[in-house]
Parts: C-alpha cells; sequence; structure tokens
C-alpha cells in the first residue's frame, strides 16, 4: 500500500498498553478499538478510562469506535495486538492472551492485511505461535496472503513525559515490504522516530532484554541493602555517595512488580531452557527481587518485637497494594508478599491504597482495603508505595497515624530519618 494513511486500524486490547496506541492512531489513521471486556468498551464509548493513561477529555475528542464485535473489525488492513503476556503460577509464560488474540484476529482477516503484535513475547513466537494459529482460523498464508510484524510496546503506566509518542518505537517485519509498511504506519505517529530491527526475533529478544537488565541491576541494589542493613548502613546514603561518579548507573532498591519488570525475564529464561541452557544470573535476579516482601515483613517484625506491644495484637498499616507509585495498576504487584509474610506471625495488617480499586484488589488478592480513616493508633506503619497522595501533605500527616513508639517503615525511602519524630523508630530498604 503506497500510502500509509490509508491503512484502516484495528487495535486488540484497550489496557494499558492498547488504548494509547489506539487513541494516537485514531489521529492519523481511520482506526477502531477491540476489547473482548463489554465493561471495557462501556467505560471508553462513555469516555472514560480508569487506567490513567489517557486524559477522558482526549478520549472524548477522539474519534474512535470502540468494539467487541468482530464483525465490526473485519476486512480492515492493518491489525495491532496488544495483549498482556503474563505468567502463571509456576512462573512460566502464559500465552493463552494472545493466542486467544489471534484466533479473534484470524477470523476477521482478509487478503493484504498485516498483523503487528506488541505484546511482550519471547524470541520467535510471534512467527511460530502465533503465525501457525492465524494461517489455522484464517485459511490465509502467511508471507503471501497476510503478514507478520512485531514492534514492542514501550509503554510505562504513569509516565505522562515518555509516551507511545516520545519513546523510540523498534519495528519489524516478516519480509522488507512488511517492515516498510510497518514502519510507515508507526513513524506517522511516533515523533522519536522509528528503529528498524534486522527480523521479528530480534526484535521480540530487543524487547525482552529490556526490562531483564533493569530487573537484574535493581537485583543488585536490592542484595546490596540487604548486606548493608546488616551492617547499619542506609542504602540511600551509600547510594547518593557512589552516584557522584559520572558512570555509576543509578537503580534503587525496593519491590519489583507489575506487567513487564517481573515478568519479562521469566519469558527468556524460559526459551533458554528450551535451547537447553539454564540461566544463572537472570533467575538469580528474580529470586533476590521476589524474596525483598517477606524480608520487609520480617524485618518490621523485629523492629515491632523490641517495643511493648504484643505482637499478635500489634496494629500494621499498608500505605501501597499497587505495583508502582501514582497509577492504579495492581498487577504482579509484590506488596501482597509483605502481606503474606506478617499473617505468618499472626498479624493481619490494614491496608489501603490511594489509587487502586477495591473490588479489584478484592478479587485478584483477596485484600480489602480500608479507608483512609481506619489508619490510626498503628504499631507499625509501612510506606510500601509511594503515591503522591501519601506524601503530599509532608511526613506528619503519615506520622499521626501511627501510636507512640511505634516503627515506621519506609520501603523507598520517602522520607528522611531527620523527618521522623525521636518517639519513633525507623527504617527503609
Amino acid at each position: 500500500m503506497a500510502d500509509s494513511q490509508k491503512e484502516t486500524m484495528v487495535v486488540i486490547g484497550l489496557g494499558y498498553v492498547g488504548l494509547p496506541v489506539a487513541v494516537t492512531m485514531a489521529k492519523k489513521f481511520d482506526c477502531i478499538g477491540f476489547d473482548i471486556s463489554q465493561t471495557r468498551i462501556d467505560e471508553l464509548n462513555a469516555g472514560h478510562d480508569r487506567t490513567g493513561e489517557v486524559d477522558d477529555a482526549d478520549l472524548q475528542a477522539s474519534n474512535m469506535k470502540f468494539t467487541n464485535k468482530i464483525e465490526e473489525i473485519s476486512g480492515r488492513s492493518f491489525y495491532i495486538v496488544a495483549v498482556p503476556t503474563p505468567i502463571d503460577e509456576d512462573k512460566r509464560p502464559d500465552l493463552r492472551p494472545v493466542e486467544a488474540a489471534s484466533r479473534t484476529v484470524a477470523k476477521a482477516l482478509t487478503k493484504g492485511a498485516v498483523i503487528v503484535y506488541e505484546s511482550t513475547v519471547y524470541p520467535s513466537v510471534t512467527e511460530e505461535v502465533c503465525g501457525p494459529i492465524l494461517e489455522e482460523v484464517s485459511g490465509l498464508k502467511c508471507g503471501e496472503d497476510i503478514f507478520l510484524g512485531y514492534s514492542p510496546e514501550r509503554i510505562n503506566p504513569g509516565d505522562k513525559e515518555h509516551t507511545f509518542e516520545t519513546i523510540v518505537k523498534v519495528v519489524a517485519g516478516q519480509d522488507q515490504a512488511t517492515l516498510d509498511r510497518v514502519a510507515d504506519v508507526y513513524s506517522s505517529v511516533v515523533t522519536a522516530g522509528v528503529h528498524r530491527a534486522a527480523t521479528i526475533q530480534v526484535a521480540e529478544a530487543a524487547k525482552v532484554i529490556e526490562n531483564t537488565q533493569r530487573d537484574v541491576n535493581i537485583a543488585l541494589m536490592n542484595e546490596l541493602a540487604l548486606i548493608f542493613d546488616r551492617m547499619g548502613i542506609r542504602t540511600k546514603d551509600v547510594l547518593e555517595a557512589a552516584g557522584t561518579k559520572w558512570n555509576f548507573l543509578k537503580f534503587s532498591p525496593g519491590l519489583v512488580g507489575g506487567h513487564c519488570i517481573g515478568v519479562d525475564p521469566y519469558y527468556l529464561t524460559a526459551k533458554a531452557e528450551q535451547l537447553g541452557y539454564q540461566p544463572q544470573v537472570i533467575l538469580s535476579g528474580r529470586s533476590i527481587n521476589n524474596g525483598v516482601g517477606a524480608y520487609i515483613a520480617q524485618r518490621t517484625m523485629k523492629m515491632l518485637a523490641k517495643t511493648d506491644v504484643p505482637l499478635r495484637r500489634a496494629r500494621v498499616g499498608i500505605l501501597g497494594l499497587t505495583f508502582k507509585e501514582n497509577v492504579p495498576d495492581l498487577r504482579n504487584s509484590r506488596v501482597p508478599d509483605i502481606a503474606t509474610e506478617l499473617l505468618e506471625f499472626g498479624i493481619t495488617p490494614i491496608i489501603h491504597d490511594a489509587m487502586a480499586d477495591k473490588d479489584e484488589a478484592l478479587e485478584e488478592y483477596g485484600i480489602k482495603l480500608c479507608d483512609w480513616d481506619e489508619l490510626n493508633n498503628l504499631d507499625a506503619l509501612i510506606l510500601a508505595v509511594g503515591h503522591d497522595a501519601y506524601v503530599k501533605d509532608g511526613p506528619k500527616a503519615l506520622l499521626d497515624r501511627m501510636a507512640k513508639g511505634a516503627v515506621f517503615i519506609d520501603v523507598k525511602s520517602m522520607l528522611e530519618p531527620s523527618d521522623v519524630e525521636p518517639e519513633f523508630s525507623y527504617w527503609s530498604l
């Protein structure tokens, strides 16, 4: 197709990734957004995005159509698949969402269509898993009748600076003509430009190592934090000193969850194991990061044991349940690890989140979020997620929730020790 502006678009999956892509594409193309959830479709048609990734005003100003009906997306020329790729209980890649999306797309395909996957996968999934599904269901041949592309998502939930338009987009196609077509589409909306990957597998690999690299670096910081804690040294002070060197990489310790950093490494390691290689550094980093929540809970209990409060009667509050600050996204949060460990000690924590949906928290984790006024007379308060709502009014607003002599656990070092009055015990990771 000589003129990319003539492409008729469909974006499959309207979550944290798909919706920003769809709304941006609709600025230049005839674009339809598709999602299997009727609730999500109704919400978007009403002009509201509960994820907060697209402002309601921008959503309402868009000329997009949202649907969950396959017949309304049939015969389009360009399909973008942006569904999640989670892991299962055994920490193995769960390809069911992307496989189901492929079956849905296949029912709508006609000759000449391009199907671009944005979902994070291990190298070869697009061509060896998704392609055959498209062929089987549609009866069309990849590379002859329909054409595969891959362009890994780089959406950072809650980040209003690094947006879909301002991040360089990696693009790939199964042949040169498809690559040109995919590059033309994305370059027309992404002001930062595109990078043409040599192959689809290269693009898949590039995505999966982006977050693996971050995961391993954070794991190092977490391991250092465990060492420095035993030395009685505050990790933040050490990192500020080391950070004065020009080539020191600035990572911080903390809970590592979410739909990317805490998941993507398992996609790479699963593929490596298929090939007979046992990853060591990557899985070691995952092990360290997965243990941080339990360590925080254990540290809390040790500090509580030094107070006069009987442990089983201690009131412990946790601020934050989402996987990171200032987003409502609960996927793969590691805060429940803290709660689970506290339960092992006989303590049921009181958990509040300024951003999360209460029904979703109950459904996802079995956690009943409390109201703000329920957080009072606490023997320990764990600031697990640094939402702006928790720190905007200063330390006193938090300390007022605590009983005399209580323990304050500052997971992300949001406060300084000097901010905390001497009557309280302070600790940070």
